[in-house]
């Protein structure tokens, strides 16, 4: 059975110093500044602080930078929401991240606007994206950064507000909700899962 632990035994020190940042998203026009492509705007945020360039490669635009000894691997899957476990399990292997060093960004329904929780593990809870990467790793245990884009009014239709754009008041805040989600992605590589978990879950 696949499994990344094994498969990153030897180079264990080289490994544990990078990370593969992966936010998720649908390309295309149709799709930009939508609530379900958070995960993009988050890395985006990130790149943009970090004077990161995108290039287009297999399955993703790919960026990078480093920091304080750590490597981070940002991509933006280039095969659509629901096959987005593809484009994770390409670039983890092709970079030789081992599976606690992988964090996920994605949107979540549940959570007030901007509401940031990480967790070690966990269920997709319907979202397809993350169910894909359970299906391609193999595992649920991998760490998963949620954004929340949660809708006050109690009947709506969910599908049709994931996939709209930000209204104006969620606009206002979000580039600062961003930057903060930047900051937990460079706690995670730099001072690790619990302290990050701790520093920035509800904040």
């Amino acid at each position: 059975m696949f499994s990344f632990k094994r498969l990153f035994k030897k180079n264990q020190s080289l490994a544990m110093h990078k990370f593969l940042i992966v936010g998720l998203g649908n390309i295309g026009s149709d799709y930009e500044n939508t609530r379900h492509n958070v995960g993009f705007n988050i890395v985006d945020k990130l790149a943009e602080k970090n004077s990161c360039v995108w290039e287009i490669k297999k399955l993703a635009s790919y960026s990078s930078f480093k920091k304080k000894g750590r490597y981070f691997v940002m991509i933006k899957p280039s095969t659509f929401m629901n096959r987005s476990g593809k484009a994770v399990r390409h670039w983890a292997l092709k970079e030789k991240i081992p599976l606690e060093n992988i964090l996920i960004l994605t949107d979540e329904l549940h959570l007030p606007f901007g509401t940031i929780r990480i967790r070690p593990k966990g269920s997709p809870a319907g979202h397809n994206g993350l169910k894909d990467i359970e299906a391609e790793l193999n595992t649920s245990n991998y760490v998963r950064l949620r954004f929340g884009i949660g809708q006050e009014v109690k009947a709506f239709d969910q599908v049709k507000f994931v996939l709209d754009t930000w209204s104006d008041e969620e606009a206002k805040k979000l580039s600062e909700r961003l930057a903060i989600c930047g900051e937990a992605i460079e706690s995670f590589g730099l001072q690790g899962l619990q302290n990050t978990m701790n520093k920035f879950n509800g904040k």
